[in-house]
């Protein structure tokens, strides 16, 4: 057994999709569940003063190089999105109404290979749609939840909670009372996690 930690993600990063996998395979080898913390890139981005990656050409282009080494080393299917980047902003307040409807690891399975193994046009409601309906909510109350303001509220909460931690970007994991940032830090998340 190891302690669970804490997973701070939005679709919109493919390095979360790349540590979503390996966490996948880190459940299922130690039985146990690691807390997956929705937050928004973007906002957490203007709190931390950061401009994203996909803003910066030279970045961008290492960025999809870089995700392609990652994926091939890790055994990870895994395709760049043509269409980033991805308007994550309603996919993540989804995930809210998911973990209250108990679909939250369904949810974020299918929207996480959706973008990243499937390379589906997110930013495009009709594909967004159809995945919601795949996974049985019924559309017209999804897209109100969306919309209320608690949803809302709790999205933007989370982030700033996750910023007041130290939090800057995505994947990034928590675990006593320890940051660690990027995909590539899990080995390390690992070994606190085995700490008594």
């Amino acid at each position: 057994m190891i302690k669970s930690f804490d997973f701070f993600f939005d679709f919109a990063s493919p390095y979360s999709y790349l540590a979503h996998k390996q966490i996948r395979n880190i459940e299922n080898q130690y039985k146990t569940e690691i807390n997956y913390m929705p937050i928004l890139l973007g906002g957490l981005h203007d709190l931390a003063e950061i401009i994203p990656a996909a803003f910066i050409p030279s970045k961008a282009k290492f960025m999809i190089k870089d995700c392609k080494l990652f994926s091939e080393k890790l055994n990870i299917k895994f395709k760049f999105n043509s269409y980033f980047p991805i308007q994550s902003l309603n996919l993540m307040r989804g995930v809210l109404i998911a973990i209250n409807e108990n679909k939250m690891n369904l949810y974020i399975d299918k929207f996480f290979d959706a973008c990243w193994k499937d390379g589906l046009n997110l930013n495009n409601q009709n594909i967004v749609d159809k995945i919601l309906e795949d996974l049985n909510f019924n559309l017209e109350t999804f897209k109100l939840k969306i919309s209320e303001q608690k949803i809302k509220n709790e999205l933007k909460k989370r982030t700033n909670d996750a910023f007041s931690k130290g939090v800057f970007g995505a994947p990034s994991f928590i675990i006593n009372n320890k940051m660690f940032w990027g995909q590539d830090r899990l080995e390390f998340v690992l070994k606190e996690a085995q700490k008594n």
